[in-house]
């Protein structure tokens, strides 16, 4: 069991010091981070937070999943990994000959 939380459909004003004072309620945080647009500098509406210990995940996914926070139902589950990329473009072929 994990220890890394994904957490979606945030609100575009939170950061990454109020998404640590959410959690913190539920154990140790190690990191709480908002993903950023690197063009906008605007919050992409879903981070990552790494607690202490994977139970301590668990009592915050149960906690604050479906939790309103400016509105908006946010979803809290455990991180799946990346999926591997095969590197090839993206998706549109010209199957001219």
């Amino acid at each position: 069991m994990s220890s890394k939380i994904y957490v979606g459909n945030l609100p575009y004003t939170i950061d990454d010091a109020s998404l640590r004072q959410n959690f913190s309620e539920f154990g140790g945080v190690l990191s709480a981070k908002v993903m950023m647009d690197r063009d906008t500098g605007r919050s992409k509406g879903f981070a990552f937070v790494e607690m202490s210990s994977a139970e301590e995940a668990q009592a915050a996914i149960a906690g604050l999943n479906g939790m309103s926070v400016s509105g908006r139902s946010i979803v809290v589950n455990i991180s799946k990994p990346k999926e591997p990329t095969t590197g090839y473009g993206s998706g549109y072929r010209d199957n001219r000959n």
